[in-house]
């Protein structure tokens, strides 16, 4: 997904419809990538109804260590329970024993396609939507060059039947915690790429005027995403006879999300308070405990796995070994958003 940014800009991004209109590939959003709000309504599927715990796991990159924490994690929790990986399981993966273990492993439980797992699942490579990250005008031409790369080498993993078992995912999901109706995607409420749910395009009120919206015609009490790789909270005024809605966005699972701080990050929404150590963010909702729930591993082993894949001079490392080895300039103060 898109993981480098400029967390100081101040200014408004493009909207996928605008984006649209950039035919270049690792910019543009394929509209079979496009939903609309509506879905939301449906009814969840039975497994994800009456839930006590749900985990959604945005952005994992193929981090096995991370996975192995998320799943030890989550098979101490108790109740009724889901582990949702919501897109971008696959990145890093490049090795095909590697990519085969995460997917094998991630598959057990429910997931979502994000743009990664949707590109690979092509079996056109050729395809004008390059790495499906639909970045904004303000990533550098480089770096989206280097994703296209990336997605292209990642190809080199993946099986006929890997193949076949990603095309088979859904794109959204909607979820029921306590009484707590969750839309749950990769991007945004109408994308699978979607950047609506970017902490920089939060800080937007004509925006979130725009989010809004979103809420209402999903009929849905929060939203609960990945894509945009850093994390935020963001609570929205529905009107005088709705209580308040969240987007809540993990960042990423499989690489750090705050300067000097190594973890990852997972969604946690639970009718009882996280017992594990470890909550960079915490929100009541509805009566739920919402955190951003972190993935602590050995920074080390985590490192070198990395560069037994992507060492110095591949397009990886040029992207995001500095982020992985110092994380982004972002820090806990910034992720929960109060705006009422």
């Amino acid at each position: 997904s898109g993981s480098i940014f400029n967390v100081n800009t101040g200014s408004v991004w493009l909207m996928n419809q605008q984006m649209d209109t950039i035919a270049t590939p690792g910019r543009t959003c394929p509209l079979h990538y496009h939903y609309g709000p509506e879905v939301f309504r449906q009814a969840p599927a039975a497994a994800l109804r009456d839930l006590e715990v749900l985990y959604v796991v945005g952005g994992l990159y193929g981090n096995e260590s991370a996975l192995l924490e998320i799943l030890r994690l989550f098979d101490a929790e108790q109740g009724r329970k889901r582990l949702v990986f919501n897109g971008d399981f696959h990145w890093f993966d490049a090795d095909p024993a590697r990519f085969a273990r995460v997917q094998q492993a991630v598959l057990a439980h429910t997931a979502l396609r994000g743009n990664v797992e949707t590109e690979l699942a092509d079996p056109d490579p050729q395809g004008d939507a390059g790495c499906g990250c639909a970045y904004p005008d303000w990533v550098g031409d480089a770096v989206v060059e280097r994703s296209n790369r990336i997605l292209r080498r990642l190809r080199g993993a993946v099986t006929p039947g890997q193949r076949a078992a990603l095309s088979d995912l859904p794109m959204w999901l909607t979820a029921e915690v306590g009484d707590c109706r969750i839309g749950i995607v990769h991007g945004d409420a109408q994308s699978l790429a979607g950047w609506g749910f970017a902490q920089e395009h939060l800080r937007d009120s004509s925006h979130r005027d725009r989010v809004r919206d979103w809420f209402h015609r999903g009929n849905v009490d929060a939203f609960a995403s990945s894509h945009t790789c850093l994390p935020v909270f963001q609570r929205l005024g529905l009107g005088a006879h709705r209580a308040p809605g969240w987007v809540f966005n993990n960042g990423a699972a499989g690489m750090p999300n705050f300067r000097g701080d190594p973890a990852g990050l997972v969604t946690r929404i639970a009718v009882r308070p996280c017992e594990a150590k470890g909550s960079r963010a915490s929100v009541m909702h509805r009566g739920l405990h919402v955190d951003a729930l972190a993935i602590e591993v050995d920074p080390a082993a985590v490192r070198l796995a990395f560069l037994a894949q992507w060492p110095a001079g591949t397009d990886a490392h040029a992207s995001y070994f500095e982020r992985i080895e110092g994380g982004p300039h972002y820090h806990p103060h910034q992720v929960i958003r109060q705006e009422d």
